[in-house]
C-alpha cells in the first residue's frame, strides 16, 4: 500500500480483522456442526422404517406393469388371401409396360394401404413338415391350377387328392432336378467341395433347383415376380425353400455387390442381351468374382434345339454369339459346356478391368459416385461394377470353403463402422447365449415345427448362425437405414436381403 505522496504505508494495518473474521467463522461452523449431530441422534428406528417404505413404495411404482390399449384389426375379405401389397397386379395398370416396370415394387400410398389382417385360403392346413414338405404340400395351402395345369407336361407340379406333388421337373429338366444338378456338378466341381455355397436363381419357377441344392450345402435365394403363373415364390414357401419376390427390371436387386456365388437362369425367358446388357450387368454386380453364372435353355445347344424354338438355327447362333459377345465384354470366360448347359466363370484378375478404362468401350467402367452394394431403390446403370482390389480375399477362390467360412469374420467387415473381428465374435457368441434363453420359452426352435424364419434386423448373421445345425433356414433383413453389414452376411456363406420396413 502506499499513501497519496507515493510512500510506502504500514504493512500489517488489515491483517488483524482477517484473523478475527477467520476464527469467528470457524467457531460458527463448530456450532453448526454440534446442532446437527445432536438432532440426528434423536431420529427414531421408526423414523426411518417410514423413509424405507416410501423408497420402496417409490421404486415399485416404476416397475408396475405396462397398460397396453389393446388393438383389433378386421379380417380382410377372401379375394386378398394373396395380398402383397407392394406387387400388388390390381395396381398394375397405374404403371408403365417398358422393361416390365409395373412388376416391380410400388408400394401403395397411405390411403390406399389395407388395415386388415390377410386370411389363409379356405381350408387352409399346417404345413406338411421339412424335408417332406420338399415333395408335398395340401393344395388347399396353395389351391392354385392354372399353374399346375399350365405346366403339368413339364412336370412341375402335379394335383393328387388333396395334395400338390413335385417331381423336381422344370422347363429344361423334365426327367428331373437331381439328374440335372448332378450334370451341374460334374461341370462345376466346385459344387462338391464346399467352394460355391450361396446361389440365386432367377425366375424359378416353383425352386426344385434351389430344393435339391440344400441337401448339397448349397443355400439358395429363388426369386421370381409376381407374374401370371400366380404365386412361384407361394409355393417355394410353401416347400420349405428359401425364395423372394422380385425381377430384374429398372432397379437393382436387392443384394449387395460381390455376394453370390452362383447364379443360375434355366430358361428364365430373360433378354440378356436386350437394352445394352443391363440385366446381365446386375448378375454380373452380384456375382462374386471367380464366381459362376449358369444358363440352360436358349441360345445354348441351339444346333440340336432350335427346331423346338420355333426360330431359326441362323437367328440362334446369332444370338448365342451376341451373348458369347457381351459376356466377354463384361470380363466373364466360358468354363464349361455339356448339352443344355453352359457355364461361365467372373474373372478376378485385373487384366480385364483396366480395359474398361479405355475410351469409348461398352459397357464402360462405373464412376466412383455409384455405390457398388447400394441394393434398395437403386436405379439400374449400364456399366460394370469393377470389384475393388482391396478385398482380394472376397474372391470365391480366396474365401473359406464352407462351413469354415460361416465363424471367419470377412475381410468386409472392415467397411462397416465399428466393425472389427472382435466384434464378430462377440455377436457370435451373444446370439449363443441368447437361443439357449429362446429354447426355453419356444422349444419348438430346432425341430421341424419351425422351417421358414426370417431375422428382422440382422447384423452379421449371428442369430442364423447359431442355428445352422437346425432343420430351418433363415432369411436375413438389414434395414436400409442401418450400417450395411449384409456383405458380412453373405461372406460367411448365409442369405439375406435388404428392406426399410
Amino acid at each position: 500500500m502506499k499513501h497519496k505522496d507515493g510512500k510506502p504505508g504500514p504493512q500489517g494495518t488489515r491483517v488483524f480483522p482477517m484473523a478475527i473474521l477467520f476464527v469467528v467463522l470457524c467457531g460458527f461452523s463448530f456450532y453448526l456442526g454440534g446442532i446437527f449431530c445432536s438432532e440426528r441422534n434423536r431420529i427414531e428406528p421408526s423414523d426411518v422404517k417410514d423413509v424405507t417404505k416410501a423408497v420402496r413404495s417409490s421404486k415399485e411404482s416404476l416397475v408396475a406393469p405396462l397398460q397396453i390399449k389393446t388393438v383389433s384389426f378386421a379380417e380382410c375379405s377372401s379375394d386378398y388371401q394373396d395380398y402383397t401389397p407392394c406387387t400388388d397386379p390390381r395396381r398394375w395398370k397405374k404403371y408403365g409396360v417398358h422393361r416390365l416396370t409395373f412388376m416391380e415394387r410400388h408400394c401403395p400410398p397411405v390411403f390406399e394401404r389395407k388395415e386388415c389382417l390377410v386370411p389363409p385360403p379356405d381350408g387352409y392346413k399346417l404345413p406338411i413338415r421339412w424335408p417332406n414338405s420338399r415333395d408335398e404340400c395340401w393344395y388347399r395351402n396353395v389351391p392354385y391350377d392354372w399353374i399346375n395345369k399350365q405346366k403339368s407336361n413339364q412336370n412341375w407340379l402335379r394335383k393328387e387328392g388333396e395334395k400338390f406333388l413335385f417331381p423336381g421337373g422344370g422347363t429344361m429338366f423334365p426327367r428331373g432336378v437331381s439328374a440335372y444338378v448332378y450334370l451341374m456338378q460334374d461341370l462345376i466341381p466346385e459344387m462338391k467341395d464346399g467352394t460355391v455355397r450361396t446361389a440365386i436363381d432367377t425366375g424359378c419357377g416353383v425352386a426344385s433347383w434351389g430344393g435339391d441344392l440344400l441337401d448339397r450345402g448349397i443355400l439358395t435365394v429363388s426369386l421370381a415376380p409376381r407374374d401370371n403363373h400366380e404365386a412361384q415364390v407361394q409355393f417355394a414357401l410353401e416347400r420349405g425353400i428359401p425364395a423372394i419376390l422380385g425381377i430384374i427390371s429398372t432397379q437393382r436387386l436387392p443384394f449387395p455387390s460381390n455376394s453370390f456365388d452362383m447364379a443360375h437362369c434355366s430358361r428364365c425367358l430373360i433378354p440378356w442381351t436386350e437394352f445394352g446388357g443391363i440385366y446381365l450387368l446386375e448378375i454380373h454386380r452380384i456375382l462374386r468374382p471367380g464366381g459362376f453364372w449358369v444358363l440352360s435353355g436358349p441360345p445354348v445347344n441351339y444346333e440340336n434345339r432350335w427346331r423346338g424354338w420355333n426360330t431359326t438355327i441362323e437367328e440362334q447362333k446369332s444370338d448365342y454369339d451376341k451373348l458369347q459377345e457381351l459376356l466377354t465384354s463384361l470380363c466373364f470366360k466360358l468354363y464349361n459346356k455339356k448339352d443344355d448347359i453352359a457355364v461361365w466363370k467372373k474373372l478376378s484378375d485385373d487384366s480385364c478391368y483396366n480395359k474398361l478404362n479405355e475410351p469409348d468401350v461398352y459397357p464402360p467402367k462405373c464412376d466412383d459416385s455409384l455405390e457398388p452394394d447400394s441394393g434398395w431403390y437403386t436405379p439400374l446403370r449400364s456399366c460394370v461394377v469393377v470389384p475393388d482390389p482391396k478385398l482380394k480375399k472376397s474372391a470365391l477362390k480366396s474365401i473359406p470353403r464352407w462351413p469354415e467360412r460361416l465363424h471367419v469374420a470377412p475381410d468386409r467387415i472392415s467397411d462397416v463402422h465399428g466393425g472389427s473381428a472382435s466384434a464378430f465374435k462377440h455377436d457370435d457368441s451373444k446370439w449363443r447365449v441368447r437361443l439357449k434363453h429362446y429354447k426355453k420359452l419356444l422349444p419348438a426352435i430346432g425341430t421341424d415345427k419351425i422351417r421358414n424364419v426370417m431375422d428382422m434386423n440382422t447384423v452379421y448373421g449371428g442369430f442364423a448362425a447359431g442355428m445352422i445345425d437346425y432343420p430351418l433356414w433363415v432369411m436375413n433383413v438389414v434395414s436400409s437405414y442401418a450400417a450395411n453389414t449384409l456383405p458380412v452376411v453373405y461372406d460367411r456363406g448365409l442369405i439375406g436381403t435388404y428392406h426399410d420396413w
